[in-house]
């Protein structure tokens, strides 16, 4: 059967990953005889297309599931969309404005009609796209959060935390988004840096009887054209400057309205004028500060960022055009002292760009504090692990000083609030209507109110407040709490996302599992690093900086995409991208791919005696130490070492040592033992390479010898852990440090790879060579290997391990030009000897490094003093 000259991923990806579709591969069902593994997937937005964040996260959670599926764990992994509320909306808005609807004239039942109609179309693109990346999830399982049975979940979870109490409503201060119309989580804010105005504002100060010349008092603000809602200004009592104006009242420019001069130690006496207007409605802390000092409080916006009737001036007019407007008028009447220029960073809305609002606004709330404290408790315990472990103090600054969540917004598509206000204006909080409508009758002594005379709240719940259950949801948890799913596959395995949701909703997750099934959700969180461009900034369509995922795998492969993007992706570190990974990705399959058709290439001869043993032996040491290190890796999420680990192992020590040690002679066969060998250590080599690169692994699987029906490599089992010879993987490593040697010396000195080269041995450090050199003949095309007791005269001479070895020169270098090479290496070992010895002659070094520290510097000495002795002898020769 003839194998294709390169490898072609467009050939291969579709078919296999059909094939594992059809054979149910990626499917999962309790099994008690197996143990479970499973993973719960981020739910991307139903809005989202595959980004560079996506292909980071899910290659990872493949890589898992696939691994685990190998070791004969019952690998579920779930996919599914979250609804999205703010940004769907959005979408669908804007999907009607191009049909020349408008919300505001369709009732909610046809917006929603709309809205469905929009995720129905367009809502499943992120996962078929997930699809070409090669993700194995359970596609069977896939959930949405607004489908009917996650939709009642959440519900259900509203009306038991009010009725614990943990769920209120009231005015609070929220990042108010004018342009959506909704209050937004702190997720959904975005900042941005910008260059802003500081406006310095006089403020006149009231004096008691008449006076020639006012006083004032310099306040400087970025948003002058809140100074309508100031309610006070504010200064250190400490301040020397203003001990005058204590208990003093101004005027506010323009406007007039006479205010309370304040003192508290919350402001700075060395930022701006030392003066700070406090306006409560407008900032979260001239908020605390107004409840501090029993200040009332003046709301001056509507809900679509222009001036309201409070206002006074500027009345509708939108809130940065009665900037400009407020400064003009402000300048005119000489209560403009000066504007300075200054960075600063504006609090965006992530879906619609617009600037935040802090704004006070009848919101509701869930009390935070005692859900926090089994969550926290958890993390700090290590009962749920976080990797890396860095990011436990955050968690747990941020859990310690944890504040009650808004869980309202103003939109349409989501989870309706069940909360239900009778004609006096009271509520109930029922899971339906008919519910609501008793409850109602009751708390009103009146058994005549109708259905009609309720009104269920308009706002719908954050999403967030979806996908903090989706581990238990997506397994009908709160439906049926003790259904055969949720019993074997929760608490869930692994998570992977990134360190910016880690309390939005990871957090959040810890504290639905404790409340709702009295234990963790998973047990280990590994956190990605955000995937940025070579100038370390955040790939973003909007930058352009972001190549597509999708035109990645179409030109380099989605196994070159997934290996580009975890050569440099450590766990919570950041990936500076480079297209050059995906491209190092790409020729790593090619590869892989070249050095099967090699092996495939080769005739058996069933007579011929292995000459091969030792590389054989060798190579598989070499494989089970590697493994070693592979399986450390994985226990410690440490997803990138582990595939560099792989990547070494096959390149290097397969690709690039083992298969040239046992190569038979040009056009000639090769032995059954090697070849049976070879095979063996390929099939292991893919296993291993498979969680990583699945596609061309099933190919080559496959091609390499007849399978069984459902002999898939996807299911193959995983390697086993084995002994080592250590002793013969660290000669091989002298070995193969040799033939490098002997390469090089040809490099540099132009000597033809053909040409054969005799080569002297004077060993001192005691290696035995005798099984290798048949290796060092072949890797280096070396003639007649012989051992010397002394230095040889007129040979190029290197130093490996302590041994020394020649070359002869005699018709094969330039002797001029190897002079002046071997004075310069003299130097430079000379000079490095010396940075050594003043190392280990400091006394605070000897006394205070490891052992193993100083004996690898005296290993470093010793070395030296070989390699100058050995030089110097070869110079000598030379003469």
């Amino acid at each position: 059967m003839s194998i294709s000259t390169k490898y072609n991923p467009k050939e291969v990806e579709q078919k296999w990953y059909d094939s594992w579709l059809q054979h149910g591969f990626f499917h999962s069902e309790p099994n008690p005889h197996k143990e479970p593994y499973t993973i719960v997937i981020p739910p991307p937005n139903v809005t989202g297309v595959l980004h560079m964040g996506h292909m980071l996260n899910n290659t990872i959670q493949d890589v898992l599931i696939r691994r685990a599926r190998m070791q004969g764990k019952e690998a579920c992994w779930v996919p599914g969309t979250d609804h999205a509320s703010i940004a769907t909306e959005a979408k669908v808005v804007a999907m009607l404005k191009e049909r020349g609807i408008s919300k505001a004239d369709l009732t909610r039942d046809e917006f929603l009609a709309y809205a469905w109609e929009w995720k129905d179309k367009y809502g499943g693109i992120i996962l078929e796209q997930l699809k070409k990346l090669g993700a194995s999830c359970d596609w069977e399982r896939t959930r949405f959060t607004m489908e009917d049975d996650l939709s009642e979940a959440v519900i259900e979870v509203f009306v038991d935390l009010y009725r614990k109490g943990n769920i209120y409503r009231g005015v609070r201060m929220v990042n108010w988004d004018p342009q959506g119309g909704t209050a937004l989580s702190d997720e959904e804010v975005i900042p941005k840096e910008t260059m802003a105005k500081m406006y310095h504002l006089q403020y006149e100060v009231v004096e008691e009887g008449a006076s020639s010349e006012p006083a004032y008092i310099t306040v400087a603000t970025s948003r002058p054209e809140t100074i309508m809602a100031d309610v006070a200004v504010a200064v250190n009592p400490n301040d020397k400057r203003y001990k005058h104006l204590h208990g003093k009242q101004v005027r506010i420019p323009l406007l007039g309205r006479v205010i309370p001069v304040i003192q508290d130690e919350y402001v700075s006496i060395d930022f701006g004028t030392g003066a700070l207007k406090v306006t409560p409605a407008h900032d979260l802390n001239d908020y605390e500060l107004g409840q501090k000092h029993k200040l009332p409080t003046i709301d001056i916006l509507n809900n679509d960022g222009t001036l309201n009737e409070q206002a006074q001036l500027y009345v509708g007019q939108d809130r940065f055009a009665a900037r400009r407007n407020i400064v003009k008028d402000l300048e005119v009447a000489g209560l403009l002292v000066k504007t300075e220029e200054y960075q600063s960073v504006l609090q965006t809305s992530e879906r619609t760009g617009a600037v935040i609002e802090p704004r006070l606004s009848m919101q509701w709330f869930c009390k935070m504090d005692e859900l926090a404290r089994p969550a926290l408790d958890a993390v700090m315990n290590d009962d749920i692990r976080l990797y890396p472990p860095k990011f436990k103090n955050m968690y747990r600054s941020w859990m310690e000083n944890i504040r009650d969540w808004c869980i309202s917004r103003q939109l349409w598509w989501g989870q309706r609030i069940p909360a239900f206000y009778l004609p006096d204006g009271s509520f109930v909080v029922a899971p339906n209507a008919e519910e609501a409508l008793q409850q109602a009758r009751k708390q009103s002594d009146n058994n005549n109110l109708q259905a009609s005379d309720l009104r269920q709240d308009e706002d719908v719940l954050d999403t967030w407040f979806s996908s903090w259950l989706w581990p238990i949801s997506v397994f009908n948890g709160f439906k049926d709490p003790d259904n055969k799913d949720i019993c074997y596959y929760y608490p869930t395995n692994d998570l992977v996302t990134a360190p910016e949701i880690l309390f939005f909703w990871v957090a959040r997750m810890i504290m639905a599992g404790y409340e709702f099934r009295n234990e963790m959700p998973f047990r280990n969180v590994y956190l990605t690093g955000i995937v940025r461009d070579a100038q370390g900034r955040k790939m973003s369509k909007s930058l352009g900086n972001s190549p597509d995922p999708l035109d990645l795998i179409e030109q380099y492969g989605a196994d070159g995409v997934r290996a580009g993007m975890l050569f440099s992706s450590p766990a919570g570190n950041d990936l500076l991208f480079d297209e050059k990974l995906v491209e190092q990705g790409r020729n790593f399959s090619n590869k892989i791919w070249n050095a099967y058709r090699l092996i495939k290439g080769w005739e058996v001869d069933e007579t011929l005696p292995c000459p091969n043993e030792t590389a054989i032996r060798w190579f598989e040491s070499r494989f089970n130490e590697a493994f070693a290190q592979l399986e450390d890796h994985f226990s410690k999420f440490r997803i990138s070492d582990a595939l560099l680990v792989v990547y070494k192992l096959v390149w290097d020590d397969f690709c690039s040592s083992y298969l040239e040690m046992i190569k038979p002679a040009y056009q000639q066969p090769i032995d059954r033992q090697s070849i049976d060998a070879t095979i063996g250590f390929l099939e292991n080599v893919l296993k291993v390479l498979h969680p990583f690169m699945p596609f061309i692994t099933e190919e080559i699987w496959h091609d390499l010898k007849e399978r069984k029906p459902k002999e898939f490599l996807i299911i193959a089992p995983w390697p086993k852990k084995d002994k080592s010879d250590k002793s013969l993987v660290v000669e091989m490593e002298r070995v193969l440090n040799v033939v490098g040697a002997i390469r090089n010396i040809r490099n540099a000195k132009n000597i033809p790879s053909n040409k054969p080269l005799d080569l002297a041995v004077k060993v001192v450090s005691g290696t035995v060579y005798e099984p290798f050199l048949s290796i060092i003949a072949k890797l280096a095309n070396v003639g007649d290997i012989s051992f010397v007791a002394e230095t040889q005269d007129g040979a190029i001479s290197f130093v490996e391990g302590g041994d020394e070895f020649f070359i002869p020169m005699e018709g094969n270098i330039d002797m001029a030009a190897e002079r002046e090479r071997l004075t310069k290496e003299l130097e430079y070992t000379k000079g490095f000897l010396v940075s050594v010895q003043k190392k280990l002659s400091n006394e605070r070094f000897v006394n205070g490094a490891p052992a193993a520290v100083i004996a690898g510097e005296r290993k470093k000495q010793s070395d030296a003093e070989a390699k100058i002795f050995a030089i110097e002898q070869s110079l000598a020769s030379l003469q």
